[in-house]
Formats: C-alpha cells, structure tokens, sequence
C-alpha cells in the first residue's frame, strides 16, 4: 500500500524557487510516485502578491510506493534533508472526490470508522485561467471558513503558477469536517461551502480538481513553534 505525505518547511528563497521550477520526478527519486510542489500560504490571502510569487515557505503533498523510500529520500536526498527539517505528517488514504493527473488513487475508498478520529483534507486544483476572477470571488470566503473553523487543527493553502492551488487541514473529527462541508457549523456563514459548489456545479473554475481524505498515521518535526499537532495518534509509521 502507497503512503501519502504533506511536508511544511521553511528554506532560502534560493532553495524554494529551485524547489518549484525544478520539482521532483518520479524517474530519478526512487519510490516516487508522484509530488507537487507549491508556495504556502495563509488561507483566504491574496493571490497576486510579492510573498505568493517567491515565497519562503513551501508546501509539498507527494505519494510513495512504500515508507521505506519516503525515509530513504528524507536522509539521502538534497531535497529531503531540506524538507527534513520542517513538519510533516504521513497519510493513508480514505476517499476521493473528482480527480487529478499524476497520482495514483485507489478507486475504492478505504472504510473507516473515523467520525470523531481526527482527518486530513487536500484539495487540489488545475484552474481555467479565465476563471481566476470568479474562483476568487467565491472560493476566498470558503477559505476563510476553514481557517478560522474552531474545529481545524492546521490550515493553510500553496500555489504553484500560473494554474495549480491547493489547500490543506486538519481537523478535529471527520464530523467537524462534514458538517462544515454540509453547512451546518455552528459559525458565522456556515454555508459558504455549499454556496462555492452550487457555483462550481454551475461552471466549473477548473480543468481538474480533486478533494481527498485521508487518515493521519504520524507527525514529523514542527511548524511555527508547534509540535504535536494532531491529537490521539497511535502510531508513527505504517
């Protein structure tokens, strides 16, 4: 069974603009099978601004055949050992909405009683260009949703120009989580989501786009002062 990771760090701006014009590639890092790697940033922030072009934080969400070539990478490659330094968590896949070009999913999701367990959500999304205005117009507030949500434990959004964006977190249980999907959080505008998917179901902003689940295995390092981010896990490794 594949592992999936999401790795936060903070580098040179030297090393983040390497990272993004010359990301990784499944044909010459073993066990890859497919990364993308991206610009961090706060949900719900402005696109076009200095620190989204050449920022120092980068966000990288990859897929491996197996653990042991995800350390393998983490102490031998140039790359790794930056990305080593930073936080990162360990994945293993529950479920698939829509879908993206690179990794590989399985069809059939993973059946887990996770309903008060802590979850991961990412999506991922390749933009129609022309779309940008009204994908902004429509997906900021639902950013800002899931970043100030009492129930995310960490939150954050990448971009890579000119059309991926993506968003990562956290949260306290998958009925946290559902709820906020389903507009019934106890929160100011709770149905900001479902408001941005009537829309998108309307005409689509993207060419392709995919939200995933995924159940925490284990936390790495830490991200601005913060270890231990994700509550109750049992397990380190697979």
């Amino acid at each position: 069974m594949s592992i999936f990771t999401y790795h936060l760090v903070k580098t040179s701006y030297l090393s983040a603009l390497k990272a993004v014009l010359f990301p990784l590639r499944s044909v010459n890092t073993p066990g890859l099978i497919h990364a993308e790697i991206m610009t961090s940033m706060v949900l719900g922030s402005a696109i076009f601004v200095p620190s989204r072009l050449l920022g120092k934080e980068i966000a990288v969400f990859a897929q491996w055949e197996r653990e042991e070539a995800l350390e393998y990478f983490l102490e031998n490659h140039p790359f790794g050992r930056i990305l080593d330094k930073g936080w990162h968590t360990r994945l293993v896949f529950m479920r698939q909405w829509g879908n993206i070009s690179g990794f590989k999913i399985d069809e059939e999701p993973m059946e887990m009683h996770l309903l008060n367990s802590p979850v991961v959500a990412i999506t991922l999304a390749r933009m129609k260009l022309w779309a940008l205005p009204r994908f902004l117009y429509w997906g900021r507030p639902v950013e800002k949703l899931v970043r100030d949500h009492p129930e995310t434990l960490l939150s954050s959004a990448s971009i890579r120009l000119p059309r991926t964006i993506s968003t990562f977190s956290i949260w306290t249980s998958q009925k946290a989580m559902t709820d906020m999907v389903h507009g019934h959080s106890a929160v100011p505008r709770p149905k900001r989501h479902i408001d941005a998917m009537k829309e998108r179901n309307r005409k689509d902003f993207h060419f392709e786009f995919t939200t995933l689940r995924f159940k925490p295995l284990g936390e790495f390092g830490s991200w601005n002062g913060q270890n231990n981010i994700i509550p109750n896990l049992t397990s380190p490794v697979l």
